[in-house]
Formats: C-alpha cells, sequence, structure tokens
C-alpha cells in the first residue's frame, strides 16, 4: 500500500494462512461495511473517525487558555497516551512546554514543583470514569485546586465522579468526555484535541484522511487483507508477540499508544499478543540474537521515518582506510542500511514482518496512523469473537486497589 504519508507492507508466510481465508474476506468486508454505517451514530466509539464529529467544546472558549506556555497533563493509559504521541511526533511544530503525568512518581513531581512556576502552568486533568486514582492522586499532591481557578482543565465523564464533582465544587473549566469512547480510542476525540489544539496545532488536519480505509478500494483491500491474516494468527496462538522495531525516534511515544490499543482490545479468552517496543539499531546489539534464532512466536512490525531535512555525512577518508565504507554516508543512511539488513535476515528465516515506511511529519499522516491501527484492531478482535472495547480484567484489579485502599 502507498500513500503519501505512509506505506505498509505485509510479508507474511502467505500459504500457511490460506485456509478458510475465503470465508474470512466475505465476513471482512461486510464488517467493512457495518463500521462505515456505524461512524454516523453518535454512540459508537468509531464515531470518533467520522471527521465531521462534534466535538465538545468550543474553540472560542479554549482561546483564553493559550496564553500558557507551559502545559501538564495528568491522566493514565489512554487518557494521556494519545496527547504524548502527538507532542513527541510534532514536537518540531510545538512552541510550547509540555509535561506528562502519567504514573505514580514522586521525585518527579517533587522536582516540578521546585522547577515551575504552578501559577504560570495550565493542567489538564483526564480521566474518563473521574474516577481513576493514579490522576487524582497526582492532581492531589500538586496542590493546586483551588475555587474558581482558571489554568486547570477537568475532561471526564459527566455523572456522579470524584473529578466532576470537583469541578463543579471549585468551578473549574469542564468538558464532557464521551460516555461511548475508551480511553484506549480516544485520541480523536476531546481526549487528544484538546491538548493538539492548546499544544498550536491543527486538529481539523488529524482527521483529514480518518475514512479512507473504508471508503476507497485500494485501501479498503489492503486494510481487509491485513485483518484476515491477522485474525488468524490471532486464533491460532502460534505467534504471541508483535515486536514493534522502531527506527523513528519521533514515533516511539505512537508505539506506546499502540501497545495499549492492541494489548487492551486483543488480550482476552486465552488469546492477544504481547506488544513490545524495541528501539532499534540499538538493540541489534541485545536483543537481535533472540529476534532472529530464538522462539519463533513473533510477528515483527518494522517502523522507519523518511527524514527529508539535510544529513551532514561522515568524513572518513582522512581516517583509516578501514573505514572507507563509512565515508560521505549520513547516519540516516547508516541506519537505513541497518534496517534493510534486518529485513533480509526476517526474509531468509522467513519469518514473519509488517514494514511502515513513514513520509511526513505533520497532523494528516499522525491522525491517518491513528485511524488505521483503530480500525484494524477493533475489525481484528469482531472477527475472532472479541469485544474490542471492553478491559474485564483491568477493572478487576481497580475493585481490588480501592479495598485495600479503604
Amino acid at each position: 500500500m502507498n500513500t503519501k504519508n505512509f506505506n505498509l507492507i505485509t510479508n507474511f508466510q502467505q500459504k500457511y494462512f490460506l485456509k478458510k481465508n475465503l470465508k474470512k474476506n466475505s465476513l471482512v468486508e461486510s464488517l467493512n461495511k457495518n463500521i462505515l454505517k456505524s461512524l454516523k451514530n453518535e454512540n459508537n466509539t468509531l464515531h470518533i473517525l467520522n471527521n465531521k464529529i462534534d466535538l465538545n467544546f468550543k474553540i472560542n472558549e479554549l482561546r483564553k487558555f493559550k496564553k500558557y506556555q507551559n502545559i501538564v497533563l495528568i491522566g493514565m493509559g489512554g487518557s494521556i497516551l494519545g496527547a504524548e504521541a502527538i507532542y513527541q511526533y510534532l514536537n518540531e511544530k510545538i512552541k510550547k512546554k509540555v509535561y506528562f503525568f502519567n504514573n505514580i512518581d514522586e521525585k518527579k513531581i517533587f522536582k516540578f514543583r521546585k522547577k515551575v512556576k504552578l501559577k504560570d502552568t495550565l493542567f489538564l486533568v483526564i480521566s474518563k470514569s473521574g474516577n481513576t486514582i493514579e490522576t487524582i492522586s497526582n492532581l492531589l499532591s500538586l496542590n493546586i485546586l483551588k475555587r474558581n481557578e482558571k489554568n486547570i482543565i477537568i475532561i471526564s465523564e459527566k455523572r456522579n465522579n470524584i473529578l466532576y464533582n470537583l469541578s463543579k465544587e471549585f468551578n473549574l473549566f469542564y468538558i464532557q468526555h464521551r460516555n461511548s469512547i475508551g480511553g484506549r480510542y480516544s485520541v480523536l476525540s476531546e481526549v487528544g484535541m484538546v491538548p493538539a489544539y492548546l499544544m498550536g496545532l491543527n486538529i481539523n488536519l488529524f482527521r483529514k484522511n480518518t475514512k479512507k480505509y473504508l471508503e476507497k478500494k485500494d485501501f479498503k483491500k489492503i486494510l481487509n487483507k491485513n485483518v484476515v491474516l491477522l485474525s488468524d494468527i490471532l486464533l491460532k496462538k502460534k505467534y504471541t508477540n508483535i515486536i514493534f522495531l522502531n527506527y523513528a525516534p519521533s514515533l516511539e511515544k505512537f508505539l506506546f499508544w499502540g501497545q495499549q490499543l492492541i494489548a487492551e482490545s486483543l488480550g482476552k479468552k486465552g488469546m492477544g499478543f504481547l506488544p513490545i517496543i524495541s528501539s532499534v539499531p540499538k538493540d541489534h546489539h541485545s536483543l537481535l540474537q533472540l529476534y532472529l534464532d530464538g522462539p519463533k512466536d513473533k510477528i515483527f512490525y518494522i517502523f522507519s521515518l523518511k527524514n527529508y531535512k539535510t544529513s551532514e555525512t561522515i568524513n572518513a577518508k582522512k581516517i583509516s582506510n578501514d573505514l572507507k565504507f563509512l565515508h560521505k554516508k549520513s547516519l540516516e543512511k547508516i541506519k537505513n542500511s541497518q534496517k534493510d539488513a534486518l529485513i533480509q535476515s526476517l526474509k531468509k528465516n522467513k519469518i514473519p514482518f509488517r514494514e511502515f515506511k513513514v513520509f511526513n511529519t505533520n497532523e494528516s499522516v499522525l491522525g491517518e496512523l491513528f485511524s488505521y491501527f483503530i480500525l484494524e484492531t477493533v475489525m481484528i478482535a469482531k472477527l475472532s469473537g472479541i469485544n474490542p472495547f471492553d478491559q474485564p480484567a483491568v477493572e478487576q484489579v481497580k475493585k481490588f486497589t480501592k479495598k485495600i485502599l479503604n
């Protein structure tokens, strides 16, 4: 698949997956049509992929918050991973400093309070349930809650929960989190678009290509093919790990977003993939032996980003004849050579992989990547008899935690 934003190449052992695929191809076509219809339903999770969605905030109301040069995001999982991905990938376009509190870390909070003037900082607190323990704990630890405070935004469901009640009690700026959208699917909703707008980005561009994998024939064909193949892999349980081989540092947070999406959506009924982010070529020197010669239980997703900026080349001619192979080579060229060599090894060893070549650094390409992975994951789940939207095991741990704290 070739687009102006990214190219997807799938290299699986086709003969292993061909059985029963004809029937599945018909099912996935029907599924594709049903999902396209569901985009119009405001109460459906996938409504977020509708580029005509009405977000639960008005730009005019948010403009007063753009004066802040420091932004703090407080959240967990899907409430913050999407914004982190946006900030890292589009960092060169963002002129503000953004801090993320996405875990329980006392030292980090202590250092932040000593370093940053809290009154000059905008705090964005996000939790779908409004009761997330880590988010509320970090909010209270920062000690910023005051009545009529003008530098706090709360995003949560509009119902009886801690954050919503605090927003009313302290008269804080509040934005409703859609009940129908779970955290890991929320990046293109208010959860991701409010931070993106406050970072100075064009939020309309994120939705530019959200539906093309359902509407355009060539793109539908690629999506459907990959869904069928990955559903077969999931059901047969031969490959249980997905290794994200990341040759593009600016995509790291996006991959952590994808890790949650895949793990929470598909990890059910004794099935699932364990997504692992591997930083390469660094990990060539620590994990590659296992990848190529260890258990054959892994699929590899290879990510790279085309750098259009002029790169300096190495001048090795006068150093040593032994270094001639590096002369006039850029670091980007060296890294891509290592990637291409790895791909050759994967092919030789008949190890399944997919390669994502990303060509641009803008809102549109990131929105397209978010959309593709959301659609693919949901369709794999539905084709495999899994509910992609719940997380029963996680809810169990939350209940046990509250019981212990009480």
